[in-house]
């Protein structure tokens, strides 16, 4: 068996037992598997700028995030007990302010097009793009590589935390939105704990991991590989590099904003912990260890470091250090298997299609 034939299989393997799963799962599971998944779509965005462009984004989390409040916006307002305005504005309105999202509090007009469930779900793949082109244009057109768009990211994902928790008349502050409205759409409710939210998060992924190998296993994915390996070369080839890494930057972007509305749904929250540090460096940890130039593998990542993550916060013993051991693991895959557990599998492949010498006569 060949490498792509193998691979083909483990894709069919991989959704089929995604497919099956909820029948063997009670709600609780259900919907922590649902939010694993939304995990793995992070790791799928990681992967397509950091495996294929070499670009290592530390601030994923903000796209992430953005999408998540997004939507959630919108479910807040869907929610009776917050129309007209939610309760989060009442709480630290004037006394003798207008009771409407015009005039509220400050910037509460921002919330009036999200009254419209499908604002919430553009704005949120469109707003992390519009961001992203944004920083990115700013990065790439400077030409800054390497550490240098590391440190950028993680300071504007910073920087976008601090933007939530400190206007928190308008976003919620720390505790962020949590009284939200079940996602409804053509009349048929999105249940949280049960099958439905489930398929949708595996189908989107399904899709996602599909428009992916399409735009990557072309023309565009060579050329990203190219300039992952040298960029300078690939510039002096006559490729546009500035604009090939804007371009997968975003969509990479579009990816975290759509992963974050999906995780509104299954965990029913938006809050700035979603913009963390630690959060978009656990997203990196989860592509490397599935394999970052894997789109499965990164997906398998995410799902493994997270269910391990599950039985460790649930043991007195490993809970208090796992987020050590999931530093070690990071330590031990860029030193010991750089291309991940997909990597291993394919140098196996890779051994046995080999040409094998013979010595002697």
């Amino acid at each position: 068996m060949t490498y792509r034939t193998a691979s083909l299989v483990a894709y069919v393997a991989f959704f089929a037992l995604l497919m099956v799963l909820p029948f063997f799962l009670n709600s609780f599971w259900t919907n922590r598997m649902a939010t694993y998944l939304v995990y793995s779509i992070c790791a799928l965005g990681i992967s397509m700028s950091w495996g294929y462009a070499g670009i290592l984004s530390l601030g994923q989390g903000l796209f992430f995030g953005m999408g998540a409040y997004m939507l959630a916006m919108s479910l807040t307002l869907a929610d009776p007990g917050n129309n007209p305005v939610p309760e989060l504005m009442l709480l630290n309105m004037e006394p003798d302010a207008v009771r409407d999202l015009c005039c509220v509090t400050t910037g509460s007009f921002l919330w009036i097009p999200f009254r419209w469930v499908i604002v919430g779900i553009l704005a949120g793949i469109l707003v992390p793009c519009i961001l992203a082109a944004v920083i990115g244009y700013v990065m790439f057109k400077r030409r800054t590589t390497g550490v240098y768009v590391s440190i950028i990211t993680l300071a504007f994902a910073l920087i976008g935390q601090l933007l939530i928790i400190n206007n928190q008349p308008l976003t919620g502050g720390f505790n962020g939105l949590a009284s939200l409205a079940s996602l409804e759409i053509f009349g048929f409710e999105f249940d949280p704990y049960g099958p439905s939210i489930y398929y949708l998060v595996t189908l989107t992924l399904l899709a996602v991991i599909l428009l992916a190998r399409y735009l990557l296993s072309g023309r565009v994915g060579q050329v990203l590989k190219a300039i992952r390996e040298d960029e300078a070369r690939a510039r002096y080839l006559g490729y546009d590099v500035e604009n090939y890494k804007l371009f997968i930057f975003c969509v990479s972007a579009g990816v975290a904003g759509l992963a974050g509305m999906l995780f509104t749904l299954t965990s029913e929250f938006a809050a700035p912990s979603l913009m963390a540090t630690s959060f978009s460096i656990s997203m990196v940890i989860w592509a490397a260890t599935g394999g970052r130039a894997s789109l499965l593998g990164a997906c398998i990542g995410a799902l493994l470091v997270n269910f391990i993550g599950s039985l460790a916060s649930e043991s007195a013993t490993f809970q208090p250090v796992w987020p050590i051991i999931l530093g070690g693991l990071f330590v031990f895959v860029v030193l010991v298997m750089p291309n991940g557990i997909a990597g291993i599998f394919k140098d196996f492949f890779d051994r046995r299609s080999a040409p094998r010498t013979v010595e002697g006569r």
